[in-house]
């Protein structure tokens, strides 16, 4: 009997390109010294604990029965996101119309191209400022659309500028990915700016979505502005307690913004199954609930930010933006970023290259600051071997 051969794979799925953080593990695996514990600033997953109260919280709520959570979440847990948009945005929306819980933004990321491009239609292009996180690009991809990448500036202070973009491209554009603040950059949107993007969007009819995962890690300038604060037409924004309380593998987060598109991205959402468990639904309530722990996260993050500040002028590297989040984006000497990390992995120390995260990420370095503090004294002692590399 002869076999016959399938049919082909979808040919995303056969290139031999690597997710940017596969390929640093590889080349930590072939460079790193054997026998020295790896201090891992690459990948932005915190090495805090999760906070005692939503541990507890979640383990109070694992049942003895299990069953099928309900993929639009519990109620309470939706009025606890949007308690938590009045009190940190002064934003009012409807819980039970404006949002929708996801399985950490990523999971969020990924499926919103998909409710919001019609792969055979004349608009379908995906705007991307980079660099950027990853996910934009493959989501963008998958769901049959054409992204357009602008590369981020640093004499714009690595804001996206819209009038980079061509009128003809606006034309075709489906969807432009927001980040404030910015992943790698750290750089926070200026809300005139915000404001400018918002009314593009309505005025040229294209969906925004921003991505604000950063927006309660903040420093010096103070709590970052939402693009929600300039409506919800046209808009949906994406939150997540990953790093606001060190919750990554919880993968809890939430969607926002304009029923035209949350309505029907509640229907599609039984179909891929992507419902958060009801026990974790209960840590993210009690999560988004308390602003307290938050603080004491920020002063985490401070104090790490402040070590590898000053570690960095003493060398004379200088760092760009990196007003909020817990990362800095530092400008390499050389301006070789990939041969300046595989330095730094001959240490034992993982920086992401900016290279790694698209156009424009060229010439820097990525430090998520997720390691302890301990640990963050440790790689500035390491540091040191880059002399003796010379």
């Amino acid at each position: 009997m002869t076999a016959h051969v399938p049919g082909p794979l979808h040919p995303l799925l056969t290139t031999n390109e690597e997710y940017p953080f596969v390929k640093l593990e590889r080349r930590r695996r072939e460079l790193a010294p054997a026998g020295v514990a790896p201090i891992n600033f690459g990948m932005g997953d915190p090495r805090e604990e999760t906070p005692a109260f939503i541990r507890e919280a979640l383990k109070a709520a694992v049942p003895a029965v299990s069953s099928y959570p309900a993929t639009v979440g519990k109620p309470e847990l939706r009025a606890a996101c949007a308690a938590w948009l009045q009190r940190r945005h002064g934003v009012t929306v409807d819980p039970d119309v404006h949002i929708l819980p996801a399985n950490g933004t990523k999971e969020a990321v990924y499926n919103t191209p998909f409710a919001v491009i019609d792969p055979h239609g004349p608009k379908r292009v995906v705007v991307i400022p980079t660099p950027a996180y990853p996910v934009y690009e493959s989501g963008a991809r998958f769901a049959g659309a054409e992204p357009y990448f602008v590369p981020l500036r640093s004499e714009d202070g690595w804001q996206f500028d819209p009038a980079r973009v061509p009128d003809e491209v606006w034309a075709r554009t489906a969807l432009l990915w927001v980040n404030s603040p910015h992943n790698p950059t750290g750089a926070v949107l200026d809300p005139a700016r915000g404001e400018a993007i918002m009314a593009l969007a309505r005025r040229l009819g294209f969906w925004v979505v921003s991505d604000e995962a950063y927006s309660d890690l903040y420093f010096d300038d103070g709590p970052p502005p939402s693009l929600l604060q300039h409506g919800l037409d046209n808009l949906i924004a994406m939150f997540t307690l990953s790093k606001r309380s060190a919750m990554t593998g919880y993968r809890s987060g939430f969607i926002v913004g304009d029923p035209r598109v949350i309505e029907p991205m509640r229907r599609h959402r039984p179909h891929p199954g992507t419902a958060t468990p009801d026990f974790i639904q209960d840590a993210a309530i009690a999560a988004w609930n308390d602003d307290a722990h938050t603080g004491d996260q920020r002063a985490r993050y401070r104090a790490k930010r402040d070590l590898f500040l000053a570690e960095f002028a003493r060398r004379g590297w200088r760092v760009e933006a990196s007003t909020a989040t817990f990362y800095l984006w530092m400008r390499v000497p050389e301006g070789d970023d990939e041969a300046f990390v595989e330095r730094l992995l001959r240490l034992g120390i993982v920086a992401t290259p900016g290279s790694y995260l698209g156009p424009g990420g060229e010439g820097f370095v990525r430090w998520a600051l997720v390691p302890t503090l301990e640990q963050c004294r440790e790689a500035i002692a390491r540091l040191a071997g880059l002399e003796e590399d010379a």
